[in-house]
């Protein structure tokens, strides 16, 4: 499904919806789910990646991928549905909690604990 204008790449937005038994008709605006904005590519992948149930060691075996390759286009799908930001925001939190640990203000204990709830 396209999701960009063909002719000015603005947004396309969903003006009708058809039931298929009964051909009742709703009018209005309604936008695209986020992951109509893939492309058959990233969604097959996606597709691979939920059903060996977020194993990157699976997703390589069945794509017959190196383990790189497979991390480089999850990075890009998470980028691409707006999730890129977690990540960053993860790696940030994590690398704060082992400077806090390096300059003594944390036990070991504490630092642990702090990194497991973030992986929740």
């Amino acid at each position: 499904m396209p999701n960009a204008c063909p002719s000015c790449s603005g947004n396309l937005v969903v003006t009708e919806l058809c039931c298929s038994d009964c051909k009742t008709m709703i009018r209005g605006s309604f936008g695209l789910p986020i992951f109509a904005s893939l492309s058959a590519e990233e969604g097959e992948f996606l597709k691979i990646f939920l059903a060996a149930r977020g194993s990157i060691k699976e997703v390589e075996r069945q794509l017959n991928i190196s383990y790189p390759t497979v991390k480089a286009r999850l990075d890009a799908l998470l980028n691409r549905l707006g999730l890129g930001s977690l990540q960053v925001e993860a790696k940030k939190s994590r690398m704060e909690i082992v400077a806090r640990l390096e300059r003594g203000e944390m036990t070991a204990q504490d630092a642990i604990g702090l990194l497991k709830r973030l992986e929740e």
